[in-house]
């Protein structure tokens, strides 16, 4: 075992399988729904990112490359001043909703080197300019521009064009849990000295006002280079510095003089370094006060050209008279080594240097978005936060019947920055990705959204904090399944209880999902925008009209899909407790029954060969004829039954037999196949000749099938808009590779062309799923018009190729997912820097939406191991529950 292995093991015996330490801190506190206490719920009005540098937040902090402990009590990050800017550079700047031409986007250049699940060793890349930080440029460029034109990001402003930049590498390594050195490598980029100030910033979150603390926390000084941070909860710490050109203390308080202009009381205020670094005021205040509940050392830089200054820090619980003595950088080398040994051990053997780079990187953002998350539903609407009272708007606005949510955990976020929240089919992606490098908190994530201070006494499980109650698509059991068998491919045994925790929590959200999105009693569901935003010609989560009901491909899909996972699960629980053999019936008979549904009461086209949206109007169904991923979901739901395994389950084969002579017998539709050899039984919601038909649309260059893997919406309705007019509104939707140009939930993500590696992920297992039961016996051109005839399994590893490839360098050194910003990256220093966006253009495959969407991006690491293993799927009951 690894040495970050034998720290596994250790967490894997708490009941909460964390570090004390991490990267908890998120990267934008500001315009979240839990800071805003405005009557409306306008988030990104409410709480700005001009408020950020000097008000208090009610419900956690934010900070640059930042950690924390995992109740958020004492925090630590970096802050920087060029000499130019208005203000330190604490938080990262992005564009609220409003304000972008595309929505929120973060306009910033950094990157997540390095990290390893005990986060023992990290490393984060910020690059500052020396210029005059362009907030004012990137905003109003921003503005002028029409939702048609692409974002200005910082790129475009002209502030790197010259090498005129720092590198601030920012690095953690941990001597132990408690103690945790840092180090900050600050190099000029330029030709030309330039001055830096550096501040390494210590502060307590501000419980004492808004959860009712006792005792007030307090960081003090101890001597010239050391300072106490006491708090009644986390006990004390000791942070250590180098010597310092001046020491800082202020509070951890809102400046209420510029929030609201209300006099402050004490010049000792959030953002009093600002006023004292930058401003004009009397720093002699600041440098005589010996305590406050935010304190930094300074340093002030000039660095020579091409020169690199290194400072150390260090964090600990322990109290020492020669913190730096030996040699710092021994313990980073050492630590750096365990990460390599760690990755090697991790990763599979053999693949290529940049193969390696892109899962490491992948796997490393995935863990640098762990963030502590506290949101007390209940609380938040009937309190203030000192600036809005209570107001009957925000007791019956948002979220107002989730009174029972009380979170207070670490989570991974799919981007701390454009998402620094949950969503709960994100959350399930993300955990499968995690159970590569932490099966244990893979499980851990997917079990704690279906706690019941997440999930609602009725079963629903919450989807973000923007509305809890939307409807993310229900892939829990699917995403527990992926992550069971990962964690027993690589250890040899398969975490039953884990299953059976998941399934009983399972029952009840399916349980839920049949009494609320089956109107009609009918097996054709609904569910509304189901994660996928502008998918549909008009807005799926409302109702245009009482007498119109939507019934959705997709919603019924992906409840065929539940059922089938929840079917597998009790499968493969039931080979140790056969008590859980008949709830496998009753999954299995519900699947038969959405799978008659699906194929026989009017989703699918015949002429169009294709899976369809239905919308009834006063009891005359409509299709909504849209070549989109919505019909495509209806291949996810796909199972294998090896028949062997049914010599276990007696009772399960009986019902099944039955109920398949039943149906037969009575000319009802029975979806299962059976092989050749009678050794296998293929569950699917598709039959195989319409599996073909998806399958010509899926692989046709000209519709779904782009360089860098499937397209969300088929590039056919480019040319071919589909219109249509209901209650005397005309609807339309085309194909739009690129940001999204509507503004439906925001504007700020696009399923109207773009590649979505989430769902690549599911069409790719799926299809091999497919591959494997059918072997040679069944041959699909590809890519269509080629002539070329192959297996589904040689598919599915030339679709995992196209998707890897958006990462990938090509022969001039160039990534696609770089697009027009090649430039940059092919620079010395940057030529292997990633960025794992929310999701590609269509036709240039690069990237767009939230750049640093190492939440379910991060998949592309199990693409790369699935690549090279090409292993398919592990024998067992099923494909996706294999037996011990």
């Amino acid at each position: 075992m690894s040495a970050e292995h034998q720290r596994l093991a250790v967490n894997a015996t708490k009941k909460i399988p964390l570090e004390q330490w991490g990267p908890y801190l998120s990267e934008r506190q500001w315009g979240t729904v839990r800071e805003d206490y405005s009557p409306h719920g306008d988030a990104w009005h409410y709480f700005p990112y001009d408020h950020a540098h000097c008000r208090a937040y009610c419900w956690g902090e934010d900070g640059l490359a930042g950690i924390s402990d995992f109740f958020q009590n004492l925090c630590f990050s970096v802050a920087l001043w060029n000499g130019k800017d208005p203000v330190l550079k604490e938080r990262l700047f992005g564009l609220g909703n409003t304000e972008g031409n595309h929505g929120e986007d973060v306009k910033e250049l950094y990157y997540y080197l390095d990290n390893i699940p005990t986060h023992s060793y990290m490393e984060y890349l910020y690059k500052y300019p020396q210029q005059e930080f362009p907030y004012k440029k990137l905003l109003e460029e921003n503005r002028k521009r029409s939702k048609q034109e692409p974002e200005y990001e910082i790129l475009d402003t002209g502030v790197f064009d010259n090498n005129e930049y720092f590198d601030v590498l920012i690095t953690y390594a941990k001597q132990n849990s408690k103690d945790i050195f840092i180090r900050i490598e600050i190099r000029n980029r330029h030709t030309k000295a330039a001055d830096i100030t550096v501040l390494p910033t210590l502060w307590f979150y501000n419980r004492r006002n808004y959860e009712g603390l006792e005792k007030k926390p307090l960081i003090t000084s101890r001597d010239k280079t050391s300072v106490k941070a006491t708090h009644s909860r986390l006990g004390s710490y000791y942070f250590y510095f180098q010597p310092a050109q001046e020491c800082l203390f202020t509070e951890n308080e809102t400046n209420t003089q510029k929030v609201s202009g209300i006099p402050n009381k004490t010049p000792f205020v959030k953002d009093a370094f600002h006023d004292v670094i930058i401003g004009k005021e009397n720093k002699e205040p600041f440098r005589q006060k010996k305590s406050g509940t935010k304190f930094s050392p300074v340093y002030h830089y000039k660095i020579d050209g091409g020169m690199t200054k290194t400072l150390y820090l260090r964090l600990s619980n322990k109290i020492m008279d020669n913190p730096f003595s030996g040699n710092p950088a021994s313990l980073f080398a050492s630590r750096k080594a365990e990460a390599d040994a760690f990755y090697a051990s991790v990763l599979p053997a053999g693949i290529s240097d940049e193969m390696a780079a892109i899962q490491r990187q992948a796997l490393a953002g995935l863990l640098w978005s762990k963030q502590y998350y506290h949101f007390d539903v209940e609380k938040w609407l009937t309190t203030s936060d000192g600036i809005t009272p209570v107001n009957p708007g925000k007791l019956n606005g948002r979220n107002h019947d989730w009174k029972h949510l009380k979170n207070q955990d670490i989570i991974a976020m799919p981007d701390k920055w454009e998402y620094p929240w949950y969503a709960a089919w994100d959350l399930a992606f993300q955990s499968i990705a995690m159970a590569l490098v932490d099966p244990v908190f893979a499980k851990h994530q997917l079990l704690l959204i279906m706690r019941e201070w997440y999930m609602k006494p009725d079963g629903q499980i919450p989807a973000y904090e923007w509305n809890f109650g939307d409807v993310n698509p229900p892939v829990q059991a699917w995403a527990a399944l992926q992550v069971y068998r990962i964690e027993k491919d690589k250890t040899g045994k398969g975490d039953v209880s884990f299953l059976k925790k998941v399934f009983s929590k399972l029952l009840i959200n399916f349980t839920w999902w049949t009494n609320r999105k089956d109107g009609n009693g009918n097996n054709m569901f609904e569910g509304g925008f189901l994660g996928l935003d502008n998918i549909g010609v008009f807005n799926r989560s409302h109702q245009l009209s009482n007498d119109m009901q939507l019934e959705q491909a997709d919603g019924t899909s992906w409840m065929g899909m539940y059922a089938l996972n929840m079917m597998d699960m009790a499968l493969e629980i039931a080979m140790k407790d056969e008590a859980f053999e008949d709830t496998a019936t009753k999954f299995f008979e519900h699947f038969v029954l959405i799978a008659e549904a699906l194929n026989e009461q009017g989703m699918w086209n015949e002429d169009d060969r294709f899976f369809y949206d239905t919308l009834s109007i006063a009891g005359s169904p409509m299709q909504l004829r849209i070549q989109s991923i919505v019909g495509i979901t209806t291949l996810f739901a796909v199972s294998i039954i090896e028949k062997k395994a049914l010599v276990k389950l007696a009772d399960f084969k009986k019902r099944m037999t039955w109920f398949e002579n039943y149906r037969i017998k009575n000319k009802k539709y029975w979806p299962n196949e059976e092989h050749s050899d009678g050794e296998q039984i293929l569950l699917s919601l598709v039959p195989q000749k319409r599996v073909v038909y998806l399958l010509q649309r899926l692989l046709n260059e000209a519709e779904f099938l782009s360089p860098g893997g499937i397209r969300a919406l088929s590039k056919h309705h480019e040319q071919n808009p589909y219109n249509v007019t209901i209650s005397g509104i005309q609807y339309t939707i085309q194909y739009d590779p690129g940001d999204s140009t509507s503004d439906l939930f925001g504007g700020n993500s696009n399923w109207r062309g773009p590649v979505w590696i989430p769902i690549n992920y599911i069409i790719i297992q799926s299809i091999r799923k497919f591959g494997k039961f059918y072997g040679d016996g069944l041959l699909v051109e590809f890519p269509v018009g080629s002539a070329k005839m192959r297996n589904l399994n040689e598919i599915a590893d030339e679709l995992t190729r196209r998707v890897i490839s958006l990462f990938e360098k090509d022969a001039e050194g160039k990534r696609p997912l770089h697009g027009k910003y090649n430039w940059f990256y092919q620079q010395p220093g940057n030529e292997n820097l990633l960025l794992f966006y929310e999701y590609f253009h269509g036709d240039t495959n690069h990237g767009l939406g939230a750049s640093h969407q190492t939440g379910w991006t991060s998949l592309v690491a199990q693409l790369i191991n699935e690549l090279k293993s090409n292993s398919g799927m592990t024998p067992g009951v099923s494909s996706s529950a294999p037996v011990e």
